[in-house]
């Protein structure tokens, strides 16, 4: 595996951009713009290998498409708390979850599934969204029975069943201030971010990586506000067999507005 100073790497990003459209390495993969950088750089997945910087963090992402797509970038993976009750396999799975839409054909047929995209800004059609209590000092996970849409009413009937009435989440799952401003900071502290554009020729996937930044001090007021105003997501992805983890999302081009400090190479 290749070592960088943070100047060698600059220089290395730099003639990956001037190379111009490259083959995804890893077609298939919702990750793979970041991991065909990795691939370029010789580099191991998440692994930055800069000498005396653990601090920095290297992030990649497809820009939005002309007919308004929007792409994301994982922030962080961390599961709600408390932790001590494995909260989204044994309460949101159990409870709250659905039949998986391949139950019976790749899955056992009691599969079930329990996959949301949440924030504070809208409710998802089954009611789940995101709540920021600034007295509690926590981002809290929450229901609303009356936000959920008419076609899954035998969905929520389960639920009643399941649960006992379609009250709050109780107990409800959520991340503290705290626990979120260290894990943000500390993995995110400072970030090489590339954004590439995307195209398909004969079927298959090329990146250009066609705008670095460099973004220093990561700011935790700016990251929580984005979550108040749902430019940070929570992404759940769990099925009976394995869940898959709780990410942190954020839209395109939201990710150099965290920081307090941002370089345009």
């Amino acid at each position: 595996m290749k070592i960088y100073s943070k100047e060698t790497l600059i220089v290395a990003l730099k003639e990956i951009r001037e190379t111009g459209w490259i083959k995804n390495a890893r077609p298939g993969n919702v990750g793979g713009v970041g991991n065909t950088l990795e691939d370029l750089l010789g580099i191991e997945e998440n692994n930055l290998p800069i000498p005396n910087a653990a601090e920095w963090e290297l992030k990649a992402q497809r820009k939005g498409n002309k007919k308004g797509g929007t792409s994301y970038t994982t922030l962080l993976h961390s599961e709600p708390s408390p932790r001590a009750l494995r909260f989204v396999p044994t309460i949101l799975l159990l409870k709250y979850g659905w039949p998986h839409q391949e139950a019976g054909i790749k899955y056992p047929k009691d599969e079930m599934s329990f996959r949301q995209t949440i924030n504070a800004a809208n409710r998802t059609d089954r009611g789940f969204g995101v709540v920021v209590d600034h007295d509690n000092r926590r981002v809290e996970v929450s229901f609303d029975s009356r936000k959920v849409h008419p076609r899954h009413e035998e969905w929520l009937d389960s639920v009643q069943k399941r649960v006992g009435n379609l009250g709050e989440l109780n107990p409800q799952p959520y991340w503290g201030f705290d626990d979120l401003f260290h894990k943000a900071g500390t993995k995110l502290l400072n970030t090489f971010y590339l954004k590439a554009q995307s195209k398909r020729v004969n079927g298959e996937e090329y990146f250009f990586y066609d705008e670095i930044f460099v973004l220093k001090s990561f700011d935790l007021n700016k990251f929580l506000t984005a979550i108040e105003t749902g430019e940070v997501l929570v992404d759940f992805d769990a099925r009976t067999g394995h869940n898959h983890g709780t990410k942190m999302r954020c839209r395109n081009d939201v990710l150099p507005t965290l920081y307090a400090e941002v370089q345009k190479l």
